[in-house]
């Protein structure tokens, strides 16, 4: 109950902070929807000259797009402005702050700051993910969606295990901002089925 209360709290925080910029909010979700214009164009200029990418069909990709804006914006929302603020703090010594304080250290890196706005991109995320699922014709089953929600958490709590990992070096590499860059990285092979890149370079 108090970190539900302390997560409501920094959730209030995070809303006013949003609210005092609302131009720069406005411009954030115009230019999220701009690439995805862009990232759904990127597609159809593939699939207007093939039927199959890897395997996997348009419908199908439209839903892979999906999934990895939802995982992605949940690292954007969470774990890119957290990471900022962790790296700072390691270099000014007010990590030292965060850690005496009276609740779970890994609670506070985590979840004190939060990118509001991005919300909407979890709303497109899951209208992605519905519609390929329609354009490919699939059947959605109790079973399958179950299998669905097991497999995404299960993902996002790997790339978070990732993330602790890397931002756990700056403890020993002080100037270690490239961490966010070597995540991104890697999570931006989501973006396609593991059967499109050569054998041996799957992360499946």
């Amino acid at each position: 109950m108090h970190i539900l209360k302390l997560l409501a709290s920094f959730l209030k925080v995070n809303i006013q902070m949003s609210l005092a910029y609302r131009a720069d909010t406005v411009v954030n979700i115009l230019l999220n929807l701009m690439w995805l214009g862009w990232e759904l164009l990127s597609l159809n200029i593939i699939f207007s000259n093939t039927s199959k990418l890897g395997g996997w069909g348009l419908g199908e990709l439209i839903a892979l797009l999906g999934v990895f804006r939802l995982v992605n914006t949940l690292m954007i929302a969470l774990i890119w402005p957290n990471t900022e603020k962790f790296n700072q703090s390691i270099r000014d010594g007010s990590m030292d702050y965060t850690i005496l304080q009276p609740v779970n250290s890994m609670f506070l890196v985590t979840f004190s700051r939060i990118t509001v706005w991005r919300i909407w991109d979890l709303v497109l995320a899951v209208i992605l993910i519905v519609v390929g699922i329609n354009m490919a014709g699939d059947i959605i089953t109790p079973f399958s969606l179950l299998a669905f929600i097991l497999l995404t958490v299960t993902g996002m709590i790997i790339i978070y295990s990732l993330w602790i990992i890397l931002i756990a070096m700056t403890f020993w590499f002080t100037k270690f901002d490239n961490n966010v860059t070597i995540l991104q990285a890697l999570l931006d092979s989501g973006r396609y089925p593991a059967t499109v890149y050569p054998p041996g370079c799957e992360l499946s």
